[in-house]
């Protein structure tokens, strides 16, 4: 990332004893206080409100301002670094102030540069924790999103979008407690890892005292050299059957709220799926495309030829049996009549320390205007999915994304205004 070169607060000369009042490091040593870096920010002169204008020279730049937010229709990048945090402030105007901050820091993020200039000052932490020094934008999108907990830790339950709930429990469900739910969420998808953790990281500094990290899991994509649907770790296409990124009107069918403070963004699912690798090693080819009810080379629905065609799901061949298995997964999918916006990203954590096996799946997240189309798709898919055979979900989560910004307002302002 780029360093502007304008002259901001932390070229400012500033003592040491200064420092320590500012930033409340007391006998226990305490490098930066409950207000967090932006409270420091703010106390030597920087305005954290200040708003920041989308680049239009930046390279590989995704925008921030907009209808929606980024990160929903934006085209899938190879690479995610997704958060869930707990609120830590206590007040709504605390809360407010947060999304405040935060938005002209998610624009410079995006436009590729520093969270902060940089500065000679090496007597007071850095703006920025620089380990995207250097890079570009890597099309970096920010997605933000509430869920229910928030409300009802600040007493805004009437505000609370009778959609956003926790989702039921479903078969193959064994939730770790560490991996479910959180008050916010913060998105981060780039065509580089460390761009898209690297936001995560100083956004969460930038609230320190204000949020925590509750669980977060990084996800990675790879597509075809000539363009092309992904593939999971199943070795699978992934998202072939999406609505159309630049169908509007399709969008509104599937995708956007359109009601209330939250008209124009949109419900994110999030799921953990482990997916048990050794055992779908084990299985023949033929099994596995029974699974998923597709083949796997062309991704083609069984019975068809390429990855696109339209199918029946209540065709039959010449002996009456189905030209897709009625367990499979697409099969069960297609019956529930649901549509979502898959964008989901593979995992790799390393191994599982009680089998010795991989711990590997798949960051599902999915967007839809109201969470029950998720739900309506996994109440079809119950007991009798064959996927269950290889897959266990470890964690779940819910959040409403806020609609997109515009130029001088900040993230969340229509919540805040129907306070």
């Amino acid at each position: 990332m780029t360093a502007s070169n304008e002259e901001k607060w932390m070229n400012k000369k500033i003592s040491r004893r200064d420092m320590l009042k500012l930033t409340g490091i007391g006998v226990a040593g305490v490098a930066i206080g409950a207000s967090g870096l932006g409270g420091v920010m703010k106390a030597m002169g920087y305005d954290v409100f200040e708003p920041v204008a989308d680049s239009t020279t930046a390279s590989n730049k995704v925008n921030f301002y907009g209808s929606h937010q980024s990160g929903i229709v934006t085209p899938v990048q190879t690479n995610i670094y997704f958060a869930s945090l707990d609120v830590l402030v206590t007040s709504k105007k605390e809360l407010q102030e947060l999304f405040q901050q935060w938005t002209p820091l998610v624009v410079r993020l995006m436009n590729g540069e520093v969270m902060v200039d940089v500065s000679s000052n090496t007597r007071v932490p850095t703006g920025d924790t620089g380990e995207a020094e250097g890079l570009d934008a890597a099309n970096l999108s920010i997605t933000i999103g509430v869920g229910a907990s928030l409300f009802d830790k600040l007493g805004m339950q009437h505000l609370k979008p009778a959609e956003l709930k926790d989702l039921p429990h479903f078969p193959k469900d064994q939730l770790l407690k560490e991996y479910t739910g959180g008050d916010l969420c913060i998105q981060a998808c780039a065509d580089d890892p460390q761009v898209a953790f690297h936001a995560v990281r100083n956004l969460v500094r930038a609230a320190s005292g204000k949020v925590e990290i509750k669980w977060s899991q990084a996800g990675f994509n790879s597509f075809p050299a000539g363009g092309g649907t992904p593939r999971n770790l199943f070795a699978f296409k992934d998202g072939t059957v999406n609505p159309s990124i630049t169908d509007e009107k399709d969008l509104k069918k599937v995708v956007w709220v359109d009601k209330g403070w939250l008209k124009g963004g949109s419900y994110l699912v999030a799921r953990k799926v482990q997916m048990h690798l050794e055992t779908w090693d084990r299985t023949s080819l033929k099994d596995q495309e029974a699974t998923f009810g597709r083949y796997r080379d062309s991704g083609a629905p069984m019975g068809k030829t390429k990855e696109f065609d339209d199918f029946d799901v209540e065709a039959k061949d010449d002996k009456g049996n189905y030209m897709m298995p009625d367990t499979s997964h697409v099969h069960l999918a297609r019956k529930s009549g649901a549509r979502i916006l898959r964008r989901s990203y593979s995992y790799a954590s390393g191994v599982m320390s009680n089998t010795g096996t991989h711990d590997a799946g798949l960051i599902f997240i999915s967007f839809q205007k109201d969470p029950d189309q998720f739900t309506t798709i996994q109440n079809s898919l119950g007991r009798m999915d064959k996927m269950n055979e290889y897959i266990t979900h470890r964690g779940s989560a819910v959040f409403a994304c806020f609609p997109g910004v515009q130029k001088g307002s900040y993230l969340g302002e229509a919540l805040f205004n129907a306070l």
